[in-house]
């Protein structure tokens, strides 16, 4: 295999091969030296042993490791057997030049039937095939297969994601297609040639068809919030953060549709400003924002950075027609406290209504996890890792009556299905059939609950009121006896 690596790579690159015996009981280390003390090979050949077996995706985490504390920039995996061919070297290599690419793969798949031609058994090939399209539907991807064991990635990359978390196993390669899916780095497949000879098959295959399978599956479950993995939180910061939700039945729809024409609104925990933005284009409100992290420029009228577990100290709130919490009460510290301060604050402007929307713990969802004993945190969802207080429906009423708010609407939301599936029709079905179980019980069925709700008179207030109507009540008293 090394003599195979062709000659002209040196001219092209510093290149150094690595072996490593993975405790192997024939003559792998021996043989390997053997080799590299061999002139004409024109690579430096470095031979590691590792003393306890490590498994197929336990050797590629000591390479990948290998290569970064080296501080290489490329490193490629070639299986000793000779399965793939080490000429295809330059072609793979030369993918990377435009410098965004991450990873190159050779596939087998991409020459119609070469695999086939190159002797691959019938049943490893519609393997393949059918495993490959259950992960790419799973995934929305589009690789032409997930199972070449010829790759090469950019060392950068490597050291972006945790992939040192990943199984000892075969499906350590599907998990590391994952985190670079996660991680949005690019993927350039080239077709190779394929060749079966001799070697001995070491993998189980229906072991291996249900690791893959479970572990895509827990991508886009983790991408929904039901389950949580952290070698797959490997996203770029800000690519995770949060995300409006327009186009299919959510708090944002709900509140776009309750604030009038024209109406000044303040919105709590703006995020990035999508809401406020959507509401000074469709409804051309004045637009008040508060967040603990500045918004992009022009997507509203005032903004104060504020972290709201501080409070509302210096914010103008007898100004509003409307205030939004749209996904907020779940990320506070005390959320009674804040509660009782913003009625306070409201109560003075009783005519205001409160547009509140959070998460439901009682969607069907986390109870069977709880009754399967899973309850995992994640990225998002119920049960994201920033939430500090979840509530039911019962719990949410209790909290904003108990405030003194006095609750106008109380509505059940369905899950984002397509923020998790995409904006289809799969999704929309989903959607609406999410919707039709909510009227039989929101209580289990409703991904978030959504309250429109308005403050109560405070006493003061009240006791203001009552001073103003007796004088007005003396006033005209005293007019009815001049008359």
């Amino acid at each position: 295999m090394v003599r195979r690596i062709p000659a002209g790579l040196s001219a092209l690159y510093d290149v150094d091969v690595l072996i490593i015996d993975d405790s192997s009981r024939d003559l792998t280390f021996a043989k390997s030296h053997e080799a590299a003390r061999q002139a004409g090979i024109g690579f430096d050949v470095r031979v590691l042993f590792n003393p306890v077996n490590q498994g197929y995706g336990g050797n590629q985490k000591i390479g990948y490791r290998y290569a970064i504390e080296k501080g290489y920039d490329l490193v490629a995996l070639l299986h000793g057997d000779g399965q793939y061919a080490p000429e295809c070297l330059p072609d793979l290599l030369a993918a990377f030049e435009p410098g965004d690419v991450s990873a190159v793969f050779g596939s087998r798949m991409l020459t119609a039937w070469g695999a086939l031609r190159g002797g691959m058994p019938l049943y490893k090939f519609v393997g393949n095939r059918v495993l490959t399209w259950i992960q790419n539907t799973l995934l929305h991807s589009h690789l032409s297969e997930f199972h070449s064991g010829y790759r090469i990635y950019a060392v950068e990359a490597l050291r972006s994601i945790p992939f040192e978390r990943n199984a000892n196993d075969f499906h350590f390669d599907t998990e590391i297609i994952i985190q670079l899916f996660r991680a949005h780095r690019k993927i350039v497949e080239l077709p190779i040639p394929t060749y079966y000879g001799d070697e001995i098959c070491r993998v189980n295959g229906i072991a291996y068809a249900g690791n893959v399978v479970k572990e895509s599956l827990k991508a886009p479950l983790q991408e929904m919030g039901v389950f949580y993995d952290p070698k797959y939180d490997c996203a770029p910061p800000g690519l995770d953060h949060y995300t409006p939700k327009f186009d299919y039945p959510s708090p944002h729809t709900m509140a776009l549709e309750r604030v009038p024409e024209g109406a000044r609104v303040l919105d709590l925990g703006c995020a990035g400003g999508y809401m406020g933005a959507e509401l000074r284009a469709r409804k051309h409100c004045r637009v008040t924002g508060v967040d603990a992290f500045p918004v992009r420029d022009a997507a509203l009228d005032e903004f104060y950075q504020r972290d709201l577990n501080e409070g509302l100290r210096g914010l103008p709130m007898g100004q509003f027609d409307y205030v939004l919490m749209l996904d907020v009460i779940e990320h506070l510290n005390s959320p009674e406290r804040f509660l009782d301060e913003l009625y306070r604050s409201l109560g003075r402007n009783p005519q205001a209504q409160l547009l509140v929307s959070t998460a439901n713990v009682g969607f069907f969802v986390p109870r069977l996890m709880l009754l399967l004993g899973q309850f995992n945190y994640g990225k998002r969802g119920i049960l994201d890792l920033t939430h500090t207080r979840l509530f039911t429906f019962a719990s949410f009423r209790r909290a904003l009556e108990q405030a003194g708010f006095e609750i106008q609407e109380l509505k059940a939301v369905p899950a984002p299905f397509p923020l998790a599936l995409g904006n289809n029709g799969l999704s929309r079905f989903l959607v609406a059939g999410n919707a039709l179980l909510n009227r039989i019980s929101r209580g289990l069925f409703a991904y978030q609950m959504f309250a429109r709700v308005k403050p109560r008179p405070t006493v003061e207030y009240l006791l203001g009121a009552a001073h103003e109507e007796s004088a007005k009540k003396v006033l005209e008293m005293d007019g009815a006896r001049r008359t």
